[in-house]
């Protein structure tokens, strides 16, 4: 038996996707806080262990087959002879179907060292002249993958299943390849291929690997696929807590959200500190805006992860609910650490404008405008903080912006309606005002718009009319306006 093939293929339970595929965009709440950020390099962690086994593995081999080691007629890596057998020269001249050519044979022994460049040397060479070895084109995929060539590793694979398309490692290798890479439409065949075949002396658990594989493809369109694909894997495999993980992601996705809790509190059961978990958990009571149970397990998931960029972000979101002032100094923090993130960086905006600092509030939101000029919600938010700025006419021209790129935004013309009665416009409010009435229902200010629209346009009667009804839904709570509206109303009836 040749060592290094064999430990080749089944090494590869150590190449895998990420448990969560990488993705520079978080997934934010309403409130636009990132509640998923798991940016960890997990293929680099599992190809470091994978060949610090390979030569462990190897050399224990080695050391315990002293007849190989010392053998210099035979291949590297290549089974001694048995007793009485012919010499390895006669072997040579007479191959079995089990041998190697010497030129892959060394290359696999320069893999198990992880010499890349003397195995792609070596396999480059022998391609040459065999082109369709399937064996030595997949071990060829093997060595630019370990490299990074990616796009190398994969038209490598590809030729291998070209040569043998029952060839189990190079669909599975390559469906992952391609996953990694976030070409989820092109992996998802290899992978369902890989799922149909042999997997030989990899065994069951390289299997798991690819149902698991496309349990997180099929995740982020079809969660009930994806619970079946998870169930394939766990036929071949245990389960890990990464599987609890993507099973209480399923669940929520597919609005289960009381199995999803069970699933985290799992996790969190065999490993309190798990991050993914605790912000899984922290996501679900954010949804239902148990912030104070919220708080505390993000404080305690905090302590042993005090950097951790989705618990701040989680954390600040609580706080702004709760109306906490710590929100800004953690969200400012957040900002220094992160400060192209888009989702911290608006979350920021906002509390900056709650906390009066209208100026420092805005400079962010025309960051945000200047990569997203045609974000009708960032149009708002900045209209907003001209309107506190007392800037009227900018704020309409802001508003009338934010309308024709989404006429159906009725903060938009909530805003747009203020902003032009203050500016002295009662026509323009007036026909903000229709429109917005399409969207939401009137409130006191609303009708308190109205009324001094009309009042100002000269409209005695409709003015009069929303004077009576924005008395009779202030009910006392806007005291000052309620004051003027009752001196107009005696001059108007007179």
């Amino acid at each position: 038996m040749n060592l290094p093939r064999v430990l080749i293929r089944s090494l590869l339970l150590r190449r895998a996707i990420p448990p969560r595929f990488p993705s520079p965009i978080p997934r934010v709440e309403h409130s636009a806080v990132p509640v998923r950020l798991r940016p960890l390099n997990w293929f680099l962690r599992d190809f470091v262990l994978r060949f610090a086994f390979f030569v462990l593995f190897a050399a224990l081999f080695l050391r315990s087959t002293p007849a190989l080691a010392q053998s210099s007629s035979s291949p590297p890596g290549s089974a001694p002879p048995p007793a009485g057998s012919a010499p390895a020269s006669a072997n040579a001249a007479a191959p079995t179907p089990q041998s190697i050519p010497a030129e892959v044979a060394a290359a696999e022994s320069a893999i198990a060292s992880s010499d890349w460049k003397t195995a792609e040397t070596k396999l480059d060479a022998y391609l040459a002249t065999h082109p369709t070895d399937a064996s030595a084109l997949f071990d060829a995929g093997y060595v630019a993958d370990a490299q990074n060539r990616l796009d190398d590793a994969a038209a490598l694979y590809r030729r291998a299943i070209v040569a043998n398309p029952k060839s189990f490692e190079a669909h599975i290798s390559l469906g992952l390849l391609l996953a990694r890479q976030n070409k989820f439409d092109e992996a998802r065949p290899e992978l369902v291929t890989a799922t149909t075949l042999d997997p030989g002396e990899a065994g069951p658990a390289l299997k798991a690997r690819a149902w698991r594989a496309l349990a997180r493809i099929d995740g982020a369109t079809d969660p009930a696929a994806a619970s079946n694909d998870l169930l394939e894997a766990l036929k071949l495999s245990p389960e890990t807590p990464e599987d609890t993980l993507l099973a209480a992601e399923l669940a929520e996705k597919s609005g289960q959200n009381d199995a999803a809790e069970a699933a985290y509190r799992r996790v969190l059961l065999k490993d309190p500190h798990s991050v993914p978990a605790s912000a899984g958990l922290a996501h679900l009571l954010i949804l239902r805006k148990e912030y104070p149970v919220a708080a505390t397990l993000l404080r305690a998931a905090l302590a042993g992860a005090p950097d951790d960029p989705t618990l701040n972000a989680q954390l600040a979101a609580v706080l702004v609910a709760q109306d906490d002032a710590d929100a800004l100094p953690l969200l400012q923090k957040l900002h220094s650490a992160h400060p192209a993130d888009p989702a911290i960086t608006r979350m920021l905006a906002q509390v900056l404008a709650v906390a009066g600092d209208y100026a420092g509030s805005d400079r962010l939101y025309l960051r945000l405008l200047a990569a997203n000029p045609q974000d009708a919600d960032l149009l708002v938010a900045h209209g907003q903080n001209l309107v506190r700025q007392a800037q009227m006419e900018e704020a309409m021209k802001v508003f009338d912006k934010a309308t024709q790129i989404d006429p159906a935004n009725a903060d938009g013309w909530s805003g747009l309606a203020f902003a032009a009665s203050r500016a002295g416009h009662p026509d323009l409010a007036v026909h903000a005002l229709i429109m917005r009435s399409r969207f939401l229902p009137e409130n006191a200010s609303t009708l308190f718009l109205w009324a001094i629209s009309y009042d100002s346009l000269h409209q005695k009667q409709q003015a009069a009319a929303y004077y009576h009804r924005f008395l009779q839904a202030a009910a006392g709570k806007l005291p000052d306006q309620e004051w003027q509206a009752r001196q107009r109303l005696q001059i108007l009836d007179k």
